[in-house]
């Protein structure tokens, strides 16, 4: 890596808005799930709290998410760039950000906002202290703020209804079961009345999708503690909460795969006195919004360099035509897919068209109903679009009306009356490849091998501090580093703030500071004492 010296200057445009006009912002996110809620039309769905969270704000019924797996949609939301723009594509990779790639809270932090995440972080490199006022679960979110007036921008993620959830054990789920109405629990054969026709209907197929729905009902439950948190500090009327899910459902061809069982959320956002109640919202949104969005709704300026439009609030940006989705290394399933998506139509284009979308992964394997799956095509007991999964080799490119064939079994690429759409979508795909630069043709050892010369993480360079006028000011000569410093009281450091600007230290006290850079380890504590 090259460095140079160089002091850090934080600065953040369209801030002409003091700190404590801006809205507090609560994210709920959960996790593995489609839009599998009462709200959205699920019959077997019990999610009385965020069916009323609808009624209060906006309902948006083509929010996608740009990749189906949670580290690589992670990394795309803090960096407001598509993990294929940045390396981050492969699912449990430890990379390198360019330099000019920051945490998007720390935008917000530098501008005045108190941000907390609890407690997933999961970004495809080490979550930088500089990213967060408070991370992990020993905290109280916007409640550890010393200043009731400051805003804050609070992450609470519900892990509930994730996939390893589904296949949890009896034990455990009676866990789950005790805590919901007897009413909340859901039949197996009642459920499978809407089991996707993808899969075979055995019994352990319908038991994961009966649990799959009481999780949901479980993560509901959490999410009105939540919403009920929130109302009781009297900050409902006065904070934007935007809930929705890292992916699709954690069942076999949902989570990991680009279409819409992997890729289609629920998003619901209420923001009193400005979105409308029981509104519904059908255009294209992706998780790549989101981080441009949120800077735009705190005041900022988003960077010139982010991906994702604006898609509330009165920058509100034109809806796109079409959004974009990628896949790439699953845990050890290699395998390179891209997507394209108009209000209608899918279409998918695959670069390893010789390898079956049936290659095992350990982790999804574990899944009762997909065991099944395996069993019934190996004796050949498969039928219709059930056999679809296992075709070897798949076809090169797909092509599916989401309207008439919404399980996208369907594939229509072959047909005539389709080519112009066909083109359409892949000059589509390619210009977006060129345009963000997607670097899913290298392959991933020589992609990481130019972040991380053989493989060694690096350390940022140590804070140097300066002193003039009274006042401290701190630099590293790592480029791309944020500097996070602490001044000591009483037995130690305090909590960890962002440096932003140079800071007076009261007499006898100690200032400490460390350096952070995405992709590094943290450089070595440096520490200034006043005399």
């Amino acid at each position: 890596m090259r460095f140079v010296l160089a002091a850090l200057v934080l600065t953040v445009s369209g801030s002409a808005v003091q700190a404590a006009e801006r809205p507090n912002i609560l994210w709920i996110s959960c996790e593995d799930i489609s839009p599998n809620l009462g709200c959205y039309g699920d019959p077997h769905a019990s999610t009385p709290n965020l069916d009323k969270l609808a009624t209060q704000g906006a309902r948006f019924t083509r929010a996608f998410t740009h990749a189906p797996v949670c580290a690589i949609v992670r990394s795309g939301i803090i960096t407001g760039v598509y993990p294929v723009s940045i390396g981050s594509q492969h699912m449990r990779s430890n990379i390198v950000p360019p330099p000019h790639i920051r945490c998007f809270t720390e935008y917000m932090r530098e501008a005045g906002y108190f941000c907390t995440n609890r407690s997933k972080t999961d970004y495809q490199f080490a979550s930088p202290t500089t990213a967060w006022d408070r991370q992990g679960n020993n905290h109280g979110d916007w409640r550890d703020r010393d200043d009731e007036d400051q805003p804050f921008f609070s992450v609470v993620n519900l892990t509930i209804c994730h996939e390893s959830q589904i296949r949890h054990g009896e034990q455990k789920h009676k866990q789950i079961l005790a805590k919901l109405k007897p009413e909340q629990h859901h039949d197996p054969d009642v459920t499978a009345s809407t089991l996707p026709p993808y899969l075979p209907d055995t019994p352990a197929a319908r038991k994961n999708w009966a649990w799959y729905h009481d999780n949901i009902s479980e993560m509901d439950r959490q999410a009105g503690r939540l919403l009920k948190k929130l109302e009781d500090d009297g900050l409902a009327d006065n904070t934007i909460v935007v809930y929705w899910s890292d992916h699709g459902m954690g069942m076999p061809r949902g989570k990991r795969w680009p279409y819409d069982s992997g890729l289609h959320v629920p998003v619901i956002v209420r923001w009193p006195g400005q979105i409308e109640a029981a509104s519904v919202r059908d255009d294209l949104v992706t998780t790549m919004d989101f981080t441009s969005t949120m800077l735009s709704l705190a005041g900022l300026a988003v960077p010139d360099y982010m991906h994702g439009r604006v898609f509330l609030g009165k920058d509100t940006q034109p809806e796109p035509k079409h959004l974009f989705f990628h896949r790439d290394r699953m845990d050890e399933g290699l395998d390179m897919i891209r997507s394209v998506r108009d209000r209608r139509f899918r279409y998918i284009r695959n670069f390893e068209a010789e390898k079956p979308y049936s290659q095992g992964i350990d982790y999804m394997d574990e899944m009762p109903a997909m065991r099944d799956w395996r069993r019934m095509n190996a004796e050949g007991k498969l039928t219709g679009g059930q056999k679809n999964w296992f075709a070897n080799p798949k076809p090169v490119e797909e092509l599916y009306d989401t309207k008439a064939d919404p399980y996208e079994l369907n594939n229509l690429a072959a047909n005539p009356d389709q080519a112009e759409r066909l083109a359409g979508f892949r000059k589509a795909l390619s210009d977006w490849q060129v345009a963000v630069r997607d670097t899913g043709l290298i392959p991933e050892p020589v992609l990481m091998q130019s972040m991380r010369e053989d493989n060694k993480m690096e350390t940022a360079a140590a804070v140097v501090f300066e002193e003039a006028d009274g006042k401290v000011s701190m630099r590293s000569e790592t480029v791309g580093a944020s500097i996070a410093y602490a001044i000591a009281s009483g037995g130690g450091p305090q909590q960890w703030q962002l440096y932003s600007k140079p800071v007076s230290i009261p007499s006898g006290k100690k200032l400490y500071a460390k350096a952070c850079r995405l992709g590094f380890k943290d450089s070595k504590r440096s520490t200034f004492k006043q005399e």
